[in-house]
Protein backbone atom coordinates (compact mmCIF):
# COMPACT_ATOMS: atom_id res chain seq x y z
CA UNK A 1 0.00 0.00 0.00
CA UNK A 2 1.01 3.46 -1.08
CA UNK A 3 0.62 6.41 0.67
CA UNK A 4 -0.10 10.19 -0.39
CA UNK A 5 -0.69 13.63 0.51
CA UNK A 6 -3.48 15.84 -0.30
CA UNK A 7 -2.34 19.45 -0.37
CA UNK A 8 -3.03 23.03 -1.13
CA UNK A 9 -2.72 26.38 0.26
CA UNK A 10 -4.44 26.60 3.25
CA UNK A 11 -5.60 22.54 3.36
CA UNK A 12 -9.06 23.07 3.24
CA UNK A 13 -10.94 24.01 0.00
CA UNK A 14 -9.13 22.96 -3.34
CA UNK A 15 -7.17 19.81 -0.75
CA UNK A 16 -10.51 18.77 0.30
CA UNK A 17 -12.58 18.68 -2.40
CA UNK A 18 -9.36 17.16 -4.73
CA UNK A 19 -9.20 14.29 -2.45
CA UNK A 20 -12.66 13.40 -2.65
CA UNK A 21 -12.60 12.83 -5.89
CA UNK A 22 -9.41 11.11 -5.93
CA UNK A 23 -11.04 8.99 -3.64
CA UNK A 24 -13.73 8.11 -5.74
CA UNK A 25 -11.09 7.14 -8.32
CA UNK A 26 -8.72 5.55 -6.01
CA UNK A 27 -11.98 3.14 -5.21
CA UNK A 28 -13.16 2.40 -9.11
CA UNK A 29 -9.94 1.28 -9.82
CA UNK A 30 -9.22 0.07 -6.58
CA UNK A 31 -5.34 1.17 -6.31
CA UNK A 32 -3.31 0.40 -3.77
CA UNK A 33 -3.43 3.91 -2.23
CA UNK A 34 -4.23 5.57 0.96
CA UNK A 35 -4.59 9.47 1.26
CA UNK A 36 -4.49 12.40 3.83
CA UNK A 37 -5.04 15.76 3.18
CA UNK A 38 -3.01 18.88 5.02
CA UNK A 39 -1.91 22.41 4.17
CA UNK A 40 0.84 22.83 1.67
CA UNK A 41 3.58 23.71 4.38
CA UNK A 42 2.81 20.47 6.37
CA UNK A 43 4.95 18.54 3.79
CA UNK A 44 8.06 17.94 5.62
CA UNK A 45 5.90 16.50 8.60
CA UNK A 46 4.60 13.29 6.27
CA UNK A 47 6.62 10.45 5.18
CA UNK A 48 4.38 9.67 2.15
CA UNK A 49 5.68 7.94 -1.27
CA UNK A 50 3.26 10.98 -3.58
CA UNK A 51 1.99 14.47 -2.98
CA UNK A 52 -1.19 15.54 -4.85
CA UNK A 53 -1.70 18.99 -5.48
CA UNK A 54 -2.95 21.04 -7.60
CA UNK A 55 -0.64 22.05 -11.10
CA UNK A 56 -0.20 25.82 -10.21
CA UNK A 57 1.65 24.51 -6.37
CA UNK A 58 3.78 21.99 -8.45
CA UNK A 59 7.22 24.00 -8.77
CA UNK A 60 6.65 25.13 -5.26
CA UNK A 61 7.30 21.52 -3.36
CA UNK A 62 8.76 19.63 -6.28
CA UNK A 63 11.74 19.70 -4.31
CA UNK A 64 9.88 18.37 -0.89
CA UNK A 65 8.44 15.60 -1.93
CA UNK A 66 9.54 12.02 -3.57
CA UNK A 67 7.03 12.04 -5.75
CA UNK A 68 4.43 15.00 -7.42
CA UNK A 69 1.41 14.67 -8.92
CA UNK A 70 -0.22 17.74 -10.11
CA UNK A 71 -3.81 18.27 -11.26
CA UNK A 72 -5.31 20.09 -13.42
CA UNK A 73 -8.87 20.15 -13.55
CA UNK A 74 -10.46 19.32 -10.10
CA UNK A 75 -13.42 17.23 -11.67
CA UNK A 76 -11.45 15.28 -14.49
CA UNK A 77 -11.47 11.60 -13.09
CA UNK A 78 -9.75 10.85 -16.06
CA UNK A 79 -6.79 12.85 -15.56
CA UNK A 80 -6.12 11.82 -12.13
CA UNK A 81 -6.73 8.11 -13.14
CA UNK A 82 -3.76 8.61 -15.78
CA UNK A 83 -1.32 10.60 -13.16
CA UNK A 84 -2.39 7.83 -10.64
CA UNK A 85 -1.51 4.79 -12.98
CA UNK A 86 1.86 6.67 -13.80
CA UNK A 87 2.50 7.11 -10.39
CA UNK A 88 2.48 3.49 -9.98
CA UNK A 89 4.26 2.67 -13.16
CA UNK A 90 7.31 4.25 -12.02
CA UNK A 91 7.28 3.34 -8.42
CA UNK A 92 6.97 -0.14 -8.38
Amino acid sequence: MKRGLVVCRTGMGSSMMLRIKLEQVIGENKFPLELEHDVLSAISNYDVDCVITMMDLVEQIKDEAKYVIGINDLMNKVEMKEKIEKFFEENK
